[in-house]
């Protein structure tokens, strides 16, 4: 059997690590630490984050089509800006975007389903 004797006493530690391999929010590693885990962990590099905040940005909104909570929506916008800092991209330009786009082809307020066209 490959566990020697410190990893016989701590089976029970070993069992309860858990792989995620996720991008997460700034201060979980200490928040694992004050519960007594060990997290490990790496500092991604430019393409491994903007590949994690793809994936985070997904996982975030399955999590919000599940439940539908205003936590989970506070979750996707925090991913959101966390993207927009990664790309440089100006909130005022970002926002000016927006406002065209809405004040050329609408919003969403008034439910318009297009079946065909």
């Amino acid at each position: 059997m490959w566990l020697n004797f410190y990893d016989r006493r701590n089976l029970a530690t070993l069992k309860l690590m858990t792989k995620y391999n996720k991008l997460v929010r700034d201060k979980i590693p200490e928040y694992i630490k004050s519960k007594g885990g060990a997290p490990i962990m790496h500092i991604a590099d430019d393409s491994e984050y903007w590949q994690k905040l793809k994936e985070k940005l997904q996982e975030e909104i399955n999590e919000f089509m599940e439940a539908e909570t205003i936590e989970e929506m506070a979750d996707i916008l925090e991913v959101i800006d966390a993207i927009s800092d990664f790309k440089n991209f100006n909130k005022n330009e970002l926002q000016e975007t927006k406002n065209k786009k809405a004040d050329d082809r609408g919003k969403f307020k008034d439910k318009i389903i297009l079946e065909e066209s």
